[in-house]
């Protein structure tokens, strides 16, 4: 390489009549940066149509649950995913296989088929947090419905469950106090409608009592 070829920059000396920076004081002090949503997001992927319909269609006794999934702040979550666990009429959980069974010539989901009870179901919250499901009354002998909870800021899932205020005596309530009691209980609203909010922060009397399987 030449002389020529090389590619140098001069350093410039400063100008002894050159005016100095005006001075602004010192620099403000760097604050948090912007929080970010934790993911990972559910409501694109897993939801699928159908997945709150538990009961058949022509089942007589059924009940439809709701409610909305809330912050700490009270807050809706728009984008939690809810996954529903239950027995059977009989006590014992179902065991019609491929509830999530693909038709390779439709596309849809032949193992729900409106007739089998699947005893499970999934749904996403809209954009208020709010959910619904369609299912039979839980059995005496498992008087409840599992619950999964799904969210964003969770790093975990959650498991609860959601008992209707008819259900006859259970071990798990009844090891609560009152106030943290009340958080499994649905709402009886009208008819065969019942409220569920599930909440996942607050104090004893807000936040839903949660539950650590072993």
């Amino acid at each position: 390489m030449t002389t020529a070829d090389r590619r140098t920059a001069a350093v410039p000396t400063p100008a002894t009549d050159a005016v100095p920076a005006a001075d602004t004081g010192p620099a403000p002090a760097a604050g948090p940066t912007p929080s970010q949503t934790v993911g990972p997001f559910f409501g694109h992927a897993l939801p699928f149509a159908g997945g709150g319909d538990i009961a058949p269609r022509a089942a007589a006794d059924t009940v439809t649950l709701h409610g909305r999934v809330l912050d700490g702040d009270g807050a809706p979550i728009p984008d939690a995913l809810l996954e529903f666990w239950q027995a059977g009429p009989d006590g014992r959980p179902p065991a019609a296989p491929g509830s999530m069974r693909r038709d390779h010539s439709t596309g849809r989901d032949a193992g729900r088929d409106g007739v089998t009870f699947t005893g499970w179901g999934r749904v996403p919250t809209d954009a208020d947090g709010h959910y619904a499901v369609r299912t039979l009354r839980p059995p005496a002998g498992a008087p409840y419905l599992g619950v999964l909870l799904l969210a964003r800021g969770l790093l975990h899932h959650l498991h609860t469950r959601a008992y209707l205020p008819e259900a006859p005596h259970d071990a798990l309530l009844a090891s609560l106090p009152p106030a943290r009691r009340a958080t499994l209980v649905a709402r009886h609203e009208d008819g065969g409608v019942y409220r569920f909010d599930i909440r996942i922060q607050g104090d004893d009397a807000q936040e839903t009592v949660f539950l650590e399987f072993r």
